[in-house]
């Protein structure tokens, strides 16, 4: 790296003998005196300025500087000067996941990161900084589990920022600095008394989606995006193909979450539930844009509408049908006048596939069979929220000896 201090008060000039002396500039005894210039890794001509009697700390800087570039540490002083909030936009507009992940990463970072660490500069990052931020979470009320998910999403971007050369070293990294801790929860599924009851204080059009979530382990959308073309009656199949989600606010068509279509067993009660609905509400066909709003048209008769034959939307159907039948089944109190449902993130229709997982395994399926009814991304995750839920090995010895034993003694 080549690099000078240059002396802005003073410059040497040749005089007439020949005779090089110093004199000095017309910026005498104003600005900052000493100029630190270098040639960066692009070629391009770097400086950093330094007041009067400072020259010593000027050559150590440059000296810092000709130092991390041997040791592959440097950093362009124009990117470590960048903000937080200027890269992580930058990052987001990089991003190739789908649009309603997109949407979700970048209203966490909005709403709870680029208030707190959005101005400050990459390159004056420290760990310190995120133990403020993760407190300042805390202090808001922000929960220990969303928490944990937006510290991700910030850890994801400094990450990022040090592919690229925006900072050394991501201060998420440190030993000093934790995540906001996600609270363990266990999945308690729903006896079937609660899943009837539910199912009966909905509106009479809506109830056979508790038979298809809680029959066949539907997530809401895919119940909301299930069409006729899903079910096959003479193999008793239902094959999930789609989901409803919202995109910027936006209805569109998209496949199942994590891009894997599935086939579910049709157990022959939720079919004639089907049949039943259909004969009494006729499928509608429905136009959406396949997977972004800008996306190609995709037309499916869908078996459950809202207002005017249209897609269902999740917090319409959640406000006005979903807790309300909660409440009627005794699951969440009445509202006040004036207020909102009590939250009931537990008690969401994703409940209804906790119900469906419980069956089987009550039942001996399989781990692999389930998770692959349910569209899990693989067996280990089914395994790491239903495990609880499966038969002790214990239990399973008693009751193989138990039936040895008394098939003995039945025979003795």
């Amino acid at each position: 790296m080549a690099g000078h201090i240059q002396d802005r008060w003073y410059k040497d000039i040749t005089d007439p003998q020949g005779k090089t002396i110093r004199v000095k500039t017309s910026r005498h005894g104003t600005g900052l005196r000493y100029r630190a210039r270098y040639t960066g890794p692009d070629g391009t001509e770097k400086s950093k300025s330094f007041p009067d009697r400072q020259r010593r700390q000027a050559e150590q800087w440059l000296a810092h500087t000709r130092a991390d570039m041997e040791r592959g540490h440097y950093i362009d002083p124009k990117n470590a000067r960048t903000t937080f909030r200027q890269y992580a936009e930058k990052w987001l507009a990089s991003q190739t996941t789908d649009m309603a992940t997109r949407d979700a990463v970048e209203r966490r970072l909005r709403l709870h990161a680029f208030p707190y660490i959005g101005t400050r500069p990459l390159g004056t990052f420290q760990p310190a900084h995120m133990r403020a931020w993760t407190r300042e979470l805390e202090d808001a009320g922000i929960p220990g589990s969303y928490g944990h998910v937006i510290y991700g999403n910030v850890r994801a971007v400094l990450s990022a920022a040090v592919d690229d050369g925006y900072l050394t070293r991501n201060p998420c990294d440190a030993q000093s600095v934790r995540p906001p801790a996600a609270e363990p929860k266990r999945v308690v599924p729903w006896l079937p008394e609660r899943v009837f009851a539910v199912r009966a204080a909905l509106p009479e059009a809506f109830q056979p989606m508790t038979d298809v979530a809680g029959g066949c382990g539907l997530r809401q959308g895919e119940v909301f995006g299930l069409a006729v073309d899903a079910l096959d009656f003479a193999t008793d199949t239902l094959r999930v193909v789609r989901q409803v989600k919202l995109i910027r606010g936006k209805p569109v068509f998209a496949p199942p979450k994590c891009d894997k279509e599935r086939d579910v067993p049709l157990p022959a009660a939720i079919g004639e539930a089907l049949r039943a609905h259909m004969k009494a509400h006729k499928p509608v066909a429905v136009t959406l844009p396949w997977k972004r709003p800008d996306g190609p048209p995709v037309t499916a008769r869908l078996l459950f509408t809202g207002r005017e034959g249209r897609a269902i939307r999740r917090n319409d159907f959640n406000v006005h049908a979903w807790k309300p039948a909660l409440v009627a089944a005794g699951v969440i109190p009445e509202r006040a006048p004036g207020e909102r449902h009590q939250a009931a993130r537990e008690h969401g229709m994703h409940a209804l596939r906790h119900f469906y997982a419980s069956v089987l395994l009550d039942a001996g399926e399989s781990i692999k069979a389930v998770s692959e009814y349910l569209g899990h991304a693989d067996a280990a995750m089914t395994l790491r929220v239903y495990a609880h839920l499966m038969p002790s090995s214990a239990e399973r010895t008693r009751k193989a000896v138990d039936a040895v034993f008394q098939h003995g003694e039945q025979d003795g």
